[in-house]
């Protein structure tokens, strides 16, 4: 298995296997297609070491049914790797924000709390946090907060932080950020999301 050299060795009085397992926290935004996709990339990583992973789906919408759900699922429930719960916090809304469904702030309020409680029962190995960079843009639930929560969590918990617009304060403190720029894309051309492509 190859690995990668770290271009710095901090003086922090860890041993190279402690820094080496501190649980990260993980951001991937921007423009770009592949946010989400990445983020289920590392689910099928933490289920193949046996993690218990939590995916909670912010801004897609309840009755959308996305591939890597159903396969995430038949993974989880298959016995051979970690459990797999999937919680979506939506009710049709995308990540175009829409008037007519105030109730979805309350409703991604309701998602952070379950989240909050998770962690401190260290549910998880892994949360998918799908869409969330969204209701901290929007100012649904704050960000100072989400950080502080992150900042204390006990254990080894590892969080990924999908959605645009990532708050500048949550970039600052994550552990691995990666901006998603797009370059070209189908729907420049006229072209709507496909099966097995998008969903």
């Amino acid at each position: 298995m190859p690995q990668g050299q770290p271009s710095v060795v901090p003086e922090d009085g860890l041993t190279t296997r402690q820094r080496r397992n501190r649980p990260l926290v993980v951001v991937h935004t921007g423009i770009g297609k592949g946010k989400s996709t990445a983020a289920f990339g590392l689910a099928l990583r933490a289920w193949n070491q046996g993690w218990p992973i939590g995916v909670f789906q912010f801004v897609k919408s309840a009755k959308w049914k996305v591939g890597e759900e159903n396969a995430l699922r038949v993974l989880g429930a298959s016995g051979q790797g970690g459990l797999v719960d999937w919680h979506k916090m939506g009710e049709g809304w995308s990540w175009v924000q829409r008037d007519a469904q105030m109730d979805n702030e309350a409703k991604a309020r309701e998602g952070w709390e379950q989240v909050k409680r998770d962690l401190a029962a260290e549910t998880y190995r892994l949360y998918v946090l799908d869409e969330f960079a969204y209701p901290m843009h929007w100012g649904w639930v704050d960000t100072d907060e989400v950080v502080e929560v992150l900042r204390a969590r006990p254990g080894t918990q590892h969080v990924v932080i999908t959605g645009r617009n990532a708050p500048e304060r949550l970039v600052e403190f994550a552990d691995l950020v990666t901006d998603m720029s797009k370059v070209k894309h189908p729907m420049d051309v006229g072209q709507k999301g496909q099966r097995g492509i998008e969903w």
